[in-house]
């Protein structure tokens, strides 16, 4: 990690000037220019905007409100943030393996905690069930010793299994 150190600053640097400084400073910009190049010119919108601190207050209190809700429509109404998510995927081999990493161990824990379920409730494995967690075991162990990061095993294993869930046979109930 040392030896990338000038790189983590050029990252920090970047997401704090686009996250911070840029947003403001263009907010502050396109309320400048469009105040004094645009509306000044025009009598009629004068009459609206008398002055720059009225047009700050009512672009702010109209703009705020209508910018939340593009937000909430990006993030949870269209299917914008959805391409977007699958973009950083394929892209970020460490994201890949940490969502490949996390569904195996929530397969391999729900088969588990059924067989624990079972087994305290006195029942007996069947050969079926073993022949599942065998299966189980050699896919991940295969899908582990194949993977690497640059390959994007992960990637073809979270598209392959993406809609997969193991079916709940056993009762929680006692």
């Amino acid at each position: 990690m040392k030896k990338n150190i000038g790189f983590r600053f050029w990252f920090y640097f970047r997401s704090g000037w686009s996250s911070y400084f840029a947003f403001i400073l263009a907010a502050l910009n396109t309320l400048t220019v469009t105040y004094y190049l645009a509306i000044e010119k025009y009598p009629v919108l004068q009459a609206v905007f008398p002055n720059f601190l009225q047009y700050i207050l009512i672009v702010v209190s109209i703009g705020i409100p209508l910018l939340i809700l593009v937000g909430y429509a990006h993030w949870k109404k269209t299917p914008a943030y959805r391409s977007e998510a699958d973009i950083w995927m394929e892209s970020n081999p460490y994201q890949a393996r940490m969502l490949v990493n996390s569904e195996m161990l929530m397969q391999l824990n729900l088969k588990l905690i059924d067989l624990l379920i079972k087994q305290s409730k006195n029942e007996s494995t069947s050969d079926a069930e073993l022949n599942e967690i065998i299966k189980l075991h050699k896919e991940f162990l295969e899908h582990s010793e194949k993977r690497t990061f640059t390959n994007k095993k992960d990637v073809d294993f979270y598209k392959n299994n993406d809609s997969v869930f193991i079916e709940k046979d056993v009762s929680l109930e006692t």
